[in-house]
């Protein structure tokens, strides 16, 4: 039922003038979700509190409840044409009236953490995109149709949500920035192994992909007590997320998956000071994929020691510096990052392999991220102790990936046993970092197994470099410049 239901709201959006992409459906089914998840979690907690007899102080004010303009019943609970709005008067009152009201939340909320502020920060955001009040009607008579009481439909709405995030991850050229691939997370889990009280980090954490497996994962586990489901709850997981669309998806997926109030801010994350970080604020795991290619301000970039205009090696510094002594990160970034021969690289290999224990790197093949055509490897490294040895592996489904034959669990699971014991095999072995070239640190390393070297780079992939290296070039020049 809840598929078809959806399948429903996809082809109201697609009749709609003010959506056109895949991005503006799952916007849009994101806040009319959310606020009909809300009123069934208040229904859940007026109810709760009335069988103890208690009284329950609602977060919504009554002219703006799901049920006041949403969805209106009559005396037999059916709904209430004559009560509901539609059309432009619907319109309307989303935009003048709803969507003021939301949005004061985020002035008014007493914690960035609690629900409320999470209300106005999402209604601060994004947009109704809905031109047609019938459309909209549509929708939220749709909408209206999906419950949120017990976890089962949890459970089954948050698959369906994920196929949304992941068809729109497809749908275009920013496909990586919202969808990582979930069997390649499930791996990265099962190789950093949180466990149940530490706290799991994602500074870059898009629609959440990573917090919410490794929310399912430790879920997962047996025996868990009242106390441990309530650390799961409120103190392990958190995110930062500095796209407005990427926030929402991100809160709307992780309450599906069964996390009340989501502990994600909207923010740059890249614009924390380095050195601003203290104990308080580190993790025992790292799990992230970051934007790579994207250019940061100089502003930005002297927030941190080694400066680069390249996102991804901003977003590896901060991970370094955000683990606690100890803790496990497993990281994607671009296979070039090895090898390249840039200042910045340079540096941060460095820096790696001297402040923490590489100890694995999964080099994945072409066609792992739907739409991106770059190739990329993950970095497992631990916090507190130089690199020793190394151990790759050359992940080979043997057969071209794609839309029709992406990347599935079974592909990883010869990568997962292997890695317990670094065991050698045709696809994997182990290189001592004592071998390394101390001046470059460069780990492109042929396979001696007859595999290929796990930086053979693309004739686009040698340019990039080449205009990484131009910018660097120019970045030192101005600064000469400034100083004569």
């Amino acid at each position: 039922m809840f598929e078809q239901t959806f399948k429903n709201i996809d082809d109201v959006l697609w009749k709609e003038a003010g959506c056109t992409t895949e991005l503006d459906y799952t916007e849009q089914t994101s806040w009319i979700l959310f606020l009909k998840y809300l009123d069934d979690l208040e229904q859940e907690r007026a109810l709760q509190a009335e069988l103890v007899g208690k009284a329950y102080a609602f977060i919504i004010d009554p002219p703006h409840r799901w049920s006041k303009w949403a969805a209106p019943k009559n005396r037999k609970g059916e709904f209430d044409h004559d009560k509901a709005l539609t059309g432009s008067d619907l319109i309307d009152y989303v935009n003048q009236k709803l969507w003021p009201y939301l949005r004061g939340f985020k002035a008014s909320a007493e914690h960035p953490d609690t629900i409320e502020y999470k209300i106005g920060e999402i209604f601060s955001e994004i947009e109704n995109r809905f031109r047609s009040g019938y459309s909209l009607r549509d929708a939220l008579e749709l909408i209206d149709q999906l419950r949120f009481r017990s976890q089962a439909e949890k459970h089954e709405l948050s698959h369906l949500y994920e196929a949304k995030i992941k068809n729109m991850g497809n749908a275009g050229r920013n496909g990586g920035e919202y969808y990582t691939p979930r069997p390649l997370i499930r791996a990265m889990i099962k190789v950093t192994k949180p466990k149940v009280g530490e706290r799991i980090y994602d500074g870059a954490c898009g629609s959440a992909g990573f917090l919410c497996e490794a929310f399912d994962y430790l879920r997962a586990q047996p025996n868990l007590s009242t106390a441990n489901l309530k650390t799961l709850q409120e103190k392990t997981f958190y995110g930062r997320e500095k796209k407005s669309l990427a926030y929402v998806i991100a809160i709307m997926n992780m309450i599906l998956h069964g996390i009340d109030a989501p502990n994600i801010v909207h923010t740059n994350t890249l614009a924390q000071n380095l050195s601003d970080i203290q104990e308080r604020d580190r993790y025992h795991v790292i799990l992230a994929n970051p934007p790579f290619g994207g250019k940061e301000r100089p502003e930005v970039q002297q927030n941190f020691p080694i400066r680069t205009g390249e996102t991804a090696f901003l977003f590896l510094q901060h991970f370094i510096k955000s683990l606690k002594a100890g803790g496990r990160a497993a990281v994607v970034i671009k296979n070039t990052f090895l090898s390249n021969g840039d200042n910045a690289s340079v540096s941060l290999r460095r820096e790696l392999l001297t402040s923490c224990n590489l100890h694995t790197v999964l080099d994945c093949p072409s066609g792992t991220f739907l739409g991106a055509g770059v190739k990329t490897v993950v970095l497992f490294f631990e916090k507190g102790a130089p690199t020793q040895k190394i151990w790759f592996y050359q992940l080979d489904p043997g057969r071209s990936m794609g839309k029709t034959n992406p990347l599935n669990d079974a592909d990883l699971m010869e990568f997962v046993a292997l890695q317990e014991s670094f065991a050698d095999s045709p696809k994997s072995w182990s290189v001592e970092a004592a071998s390394l070239d101390r001046t470059s640190f460069e780990l492109s390393v042929k396979n001696p197994n007859g595999g290929d070297d796990v930086t053979h780079r693309s004739p686009q992939e040698i340019i990039d470099e080449i205009a990484a290296l131009d910018a660097e070039s120019a970045d030192v020049l101005a600064t000469i410049r400034r100083l004569l």
